[in-house]
């Protein structure tokens, strides 16, 4: 009787120490989490087209961090977020006011202002990668690293 009465107090010591939550419970907790306005989707991608009217190495102000295109398309005026790491190192976007380019990515609402998260920009015959698919920026030695994976004639291996 004793190691019966020992094991319920165990169990109800052991129930207040690690407290069970139903399965259910937690799944309604993510799943009612707000999507971080720096979320990246690839599904909701698209690529947008038109004329650089400038590039911001230093965001101002109002702008989230990093560098920025302000790109002119049909539509209007679009803030292209390139992050913190597009313009440094080997294999950085190499682009200039009044050049033609397509950037693929999505776009976010930050701070109630509309901002395109660049995944890629095509310059020309070049397409630099800013994001992977699943929206983290390329650092300058992943993309040396990708260069030194390409074959002589350009075709990874």
């Amino acid at each position: 009787m004793k190691q019966l009465l020992a094991g319920i107090c165990t169990l109800a010591m052991l129930s207040l120490i690690f407290p069970l939550r139903p399965i259910q419970a937690q799944t309604a907790v993510v799943a009612t989490r707000p999507a971080s306005p720096f979320s990246y989707n690839i599904s909701q991608e698209f690529t947008l087209s038109g004329t650089v009217s400038s590039v911001l190495a230093k965001p101002a102000p109002e702008m989230i961090m990093g560098a920025h295109i302000l790109l002119t398309t049909v539509s209007g005026p679009v803030d292209i977020s390139l992050g913190t790491l597009a313009l440094q190192g080997k294999g950085a976007l190499s682009v200039a006011a009044g050049q033609q380019i397509q950037v693929t990515g999505v776009m976010k609402i930050f701070e109630g202002k509309q901002v395109f998260l660049a995944r890629t920009v095509k310059v020309e015959d070049d397409v630099y990668a800013i994001r992977n698919e699943h929206g983290v920026p390329v650092s300058p030695q992943a993309r040396e690293r990708a260069g030194q994976k390409a074959t002589p004639s350009g075709e990874p291996r």
